[in-house]
């Protein structure tokens, strides 16, 4: 699906790729609405959109409230006319410890906006795509999703269960006119761990930088949004998840076991 001309609704529009999600929408000539539970984010997102701001609008929500998620679409197309696609960009990460070190609350939390506030938007914004000439949902998962991460699991499950959850919407929807990718970014240079509460951004610079090369937040919305307008079934975002979704389809041990070593410095 072409995104120029189309209604495009982001999660998590406040920062990182939700925000250049957004942005470059908006450089291809799409109509753009988006939300995050941070109004003051929105705002920036919104200044950042300089002249194209008469096509973007802002909705302060919080995706795990079911309730306030279903009034949503009208809203979006009582302002843009109609609603074309859905990108579920959203989500957070847990803490950087083992399972048996984290509280049951965390893993809900992780839970509850990764996967339950994607179903949330799912559910709410697909019938109104059922009757469009043409749609296209778009949800995030994580390299995580496929691979195990030590110190990232309940955010792994969360991810996972989103993996599957697109791969069957996508199946269900063949005979639709509702597309639907699944995304695999691997390290991003976002604020999500500070956005998450699960670090200082002093904290998260220092990790970073110490351990992974990541890629640019814009490069992967470029990645995203291609992808998006190819139809693919997974999109791959960086040279580190194409490479570990290769290792974990033919050695999925060599790759745990990868993964494993560079996780050790950060769970001590």
């Amino acid at each position: 699906m072409n995104v120029s001309g189309k209604t495009i609704f982001v999660t998590g529009g406040g920062s990182g790729m939700g925000r250049e999600l957004v942005l470059l929408l908006l450089k291809k000539g799409a109509r753009v609405a988006t939300n995050d539970i941070n109004a003051a984010a929105l705002q920036e997102t919104a200044s950042l959109a300089g002249d194209h701001q008469g096509r973007l609008s802002t909705h302060v929500l919080d995706i795990t409230n079911y309730e306030a998620v279903l009034a949503v679409p009208e809203i979006v197309i009582q302002t843009h006319g109609v609603v074309d696609g859905v990108i579920n960009n959203a989500g957070i990460i847990q803490k950087f410890v083992k399972v048996n070190d984290l509280q049951m609350k965390d893993i809900e939390r992780v839970m509850h906006v990764n996967f339950w506030g994607l179903v949330n938007v799912t559910k709410a914004f697909l019938p109104h795509l059922l009757k469009r000439p043409e749609a296209h949902i778009v949800n995030t998962s994580s390299m995580g999703g496929f691979l195990p991460v030590p110190g990232q699991t309940a955010y792994g499950a969360s991810k996972a269960a989103v993996k599957l959850f697109s791969e069957g919407l996508r199946s269900e929807l063949l005979d639709t006119n509702v597309k639907v990718s699944v995304v695999f970014p691997g390290a991003i240079a976002t604020n999500i761990t500070v956005n998450s509460g699960v670090a200082t951004p002093q904290e998260a610079t220092a990790r970073d930088s110490a351990k992974f090369k990541t890629l640019s937040a814009a490069k992967a919305a470029e990645i995203i949004i291609d992808g998006m307008e190819k139809n693919k079934y997974h999109i791959l975002v960086g040279q580190d998840a194409k490479m570990m979704d290769f290792l974990s389809r033919v050695m999925p041990d060599r790759a745990a076991r990868l993964i494993y070593s560079q996780m050790q410095s950060l769970l001590g």
